[in-house]
This record gives C-alpha cells, structure tokens and sequence, in this order.
C-alpha cells in the first residue's frame, strides 16, 4: 500500500470516529416535534457512519489496539439509538478484550448491557472500566445506572448515596464539565425523593450544581437540564423561576410533559389565589380566629402571626393557625392548606413530610420555627401575590395541642418522575 492510501485510510478512521461523536450530539440535542424524525436521522448517519468504517481497508486494523478501535466504534454507532442490540454489545465486547484500556469501550458496553436489562452486569462492566483507571463518563454513567437500580431495591437511600459518591467523583475529575454537574444535580434530586420529599438541603445541593452545569455552553441544549432545574424550583416554590424553566424545556424538546407542569403550577396558583379572595366569605373566619388565642404555647417558642414573619428560616417562632381549607392539587407533595391566624389574615402552608390525614379542616395548627416566603411576582400579566409558610417536619406540627404521632410521617418514598 503507498503512504497516501495509509493517509487516507488514517483519514477514515478518523472521520469514522468523527461520524460517531456526532451521532451521539443529534442524540442528546434534536428534539423534532415528530420523534420519528430523530430517529429517521440517526438510522440515517448511523448508517453512513458504519459505511465509513467498512471502507477502512483490513491491513490498518491489523494490531490488537487497531481491532479494538474499529470494534469499538462500530458498536458505538449501533448502540446510538434506544433499542438493545446484540451486535452492538458483540463489538463492544470484543473491544474490551482486545483493549482492556479503552474507557470509552467500557462505556459503551456497560450503557449496551443496561438496555437489555442486565443491570446488575452492566455495573460489574462500568466497575471493572474503572479498575483500568478514573473516567468522568464511566463515573456518571455509573451514577446514572445506581439511582435506575434503586428503584426496585429495597434500599433505596444506601444506593442513591452510592450514586451521589460516584457523581461527586466524576465532578473532582473535571469541574467545568457541564453533563457531570447535572449528573450530580440529579442524583441529589432523586435522593430527596426518595427520603419522602421533605429534606430542602438536598434541594439546594441539587439546585447548585445545576447551576454549575449551566456554565458549560454545551448545556444550554438540553432540554432535560431545563426540566429538572424547574423541578427542583418547583419544589421549593420558587414558581417564577419553574414556570420558566419548563417553558425552556418545552422550547428545546417538545416532547416533554414540561408545558403540562407549566399548566399544573398555574391551576394549583389559582387555586389559591381563588380562596384567598373569597376569605371574606368564609363564614369559619372569626370564630376560628378567635380560637387561636386560647392555644397554649412552649415558653421556648414566641408566638407570632403570619404578617410578623421574616423571609426565611424563622427560629424560636410559633404561628397558630386554623385550617380552612385542603387545597386539592395534582402533584404527590406536598401538601397544601389554607390557614388564617388570630388577626384573621389567611396564609397559604406547604407540608412535607407529613400524611394529608394528619391535618384536616377545622383543626388549630401550630407550626414552629417556620419558614416564610411573600410569593409576589407577575405571569403572563397575572399578579400572584399571597403569604407562604413551608414546613419540613413532622416535629414541626402541632396539631389541636398534641404532636403528629410517628405514624403520620411519609414512610415510604416518593421516586422522581423526571429523567434524573
């Protein structure tokens, strides 16, 4: 063979390996309105890209480095599209052997095997790419597949922590990589799910690395980054903010069910927004009020009414409130009601971590040491504006005097419905 055709099949490879990667960037960011479209596209340079490798002529796959190179990239190429394909996990597999140092081989192999549902065999593959040395992608795909097992384990917090650890790991290795903050943002998320919804510290956690993920330029195309930031907004009831950000979600993929939580966020705002200006017609208004001063407090604890509050934490504070109303919406949590306090001025409380039986209508509710937000801001030439208290705990709770029994606390986990 002459030195320009060695050049040019050295060209192939590399545009092959080319052809690859951007398999992968249609993957993660076209988002046709039409998902046949996307998948038309792929099948489509998929194919182009496995006629680029079969041009590659036998003598420059000679070597064991070489051979695990082209197996390596022809199984990437058919692993692209969302259905498990043996061949493509047959090529892969044959690259590790040949390679046992090709991370992205591992990678691959490990995502391949977790499509046809192995899991327990696709963690020992991203385990044993590991062993060979620290990779970002290996971490995070590893951290990726954990909180996918925890759904059906039994130990679901022990197994998200695991996912947190591998994610917090991948970020060490590089911390202006976008995808490996939002790996992190959402294991930290599906962690609050799982411990039943009620913990705002891993909310938080999960809402900076997000952030930090939207500091790489390659982030600003997904969609998926969009929805769970507004999620985690969603949550603590930042609601300019998630609306917001499911709209941007919905704009980079319409796909997603991100205008429907658009849709709900605005019929639950409403909602409230309807009661508070019919509370003059509360006929329960006064004589709940009036009830309120009798409610005995710990000397531990100052009593306040709702308009005394402070934004934010409010330690060694009482506010007692009667319930007016459950406020019936459409997500798991938390819970809403509908209080007004002893000067009759009414207030929106958010429950987590507490069964909805636990408080009904009618009962004088202490909360201690909330936490106050003035919701203010304008949607769609929509002004929202109404008092916010949240609760987290059940210790936080009296209810008619008396503390919420253990059995009204959330026992069982509320998993994330979102792509975390």
């Amino acid at each position: 063979m002459s030195s320009e055709s060695g050049a040019n099949a050295e060209d192939l490879f590399a545009e092959a390996s080319k052809a690859a990667d951007a398999l992968y960037t249609i993957r993660d960011t076209y988002f046709p309105i039409n998902p046949d479209d996307k998948t038309s596209k792929l099948v489509a340079e998929s194919n182009l890209a496995l006629q680029m490798l079969d041009e590659i002529p036998p003598e420059k796959r000679k070597t064991p480095a070489q051979r695990a190179n082209y197996e390596y990239l022809r199984g990437k190429v058919l692993d692209v599209l969302p259905e498990y394909k043996k061949q493509a996990e047959d090529h892969l597999s044959k690259a590790v052997k040949l390679n046992p140092s090709l991370a992205g081989a591992w990678l691959s192999l490990g995502n391949c095997i977790w499509k046809k549902g192995d899991l327990a065999s696709a963690k020992n593959c991203l385990t044993l790419g590991l062993s060979k040395g620290p990779n970002k992608g290996i971490l995070c795909q590893l951290s990726m597949l954990e909180r996918r097992m925890a759904q059906d384990s039994e130990n679901q917090e022990k197994i998200v922590d695991d996912s947190i650890k591998h994610a917090k790991e991948a970020v060490a290795l590089d911390v202006k990589d976008g995808n490996s903050w939002y790996n992190l943002g959402n294991a930290c998320l599906t962690s609050f799910f799982v411990t039943g919804a009620w913990d705002h510290g891993k909310l938080l956690q999960s809402l900076k690395a997000y952030q930090h993920a939207e500091k790489d330029e390659r982030m600003k195309t997904s969609p998926d980054l969009y929805y769970n930031c507004a999620i985690v907004n969603k949550y603590l009831e930042n609601y300019e903010r998630a609306l917001s950000g499911f709209e941007a979600a919905a704009l980079r993929d319409p796909g997603l069910n991100a205008m429907e939580e658009v849709e709900k966020i605005i019929r639950l705002l409403d909602k409230i927004e309807s009661l508070l200006r019919g509370q003059t017609k509360f006929k329960r208004l006064a004589s709940l009020a009036s009830s309120l001063s009798s409610v005995n407090l710990n000397a531990s604890y100052r009593r306040e009414t709702v308009d005394h509050l402070s934004e934010g934490l409010n330690k060694a504070v009482a506010v007692v409130g009667g319930v007016l109303f459950f406020v019936k919406h459409e997500n798991v949590a938390p819970f809403y009601y509908l209080l007004c306090d002893s000067s009759q001025l009414c207030y929106v409380v958010s429950v987590y971590g507490v069964q909805s039986e636990a408080i009904k209508e009618g009962d004088q509710v202490t909360l201690l040491e909330p936490s106050y937000h003035y919701v203010d801001f304008l949607w769609k030439e929509k002004a929202y504006k109404f008092r916010s208290v949240r609760v987290d705990f059940l210790e936080q709770v009296l209810v008619n005097g008396k503390m919420l029994l253990p059995q009204h606390s959330v026992q069982t986990s509320i998993y994330a419905q979102n792509k975390t």
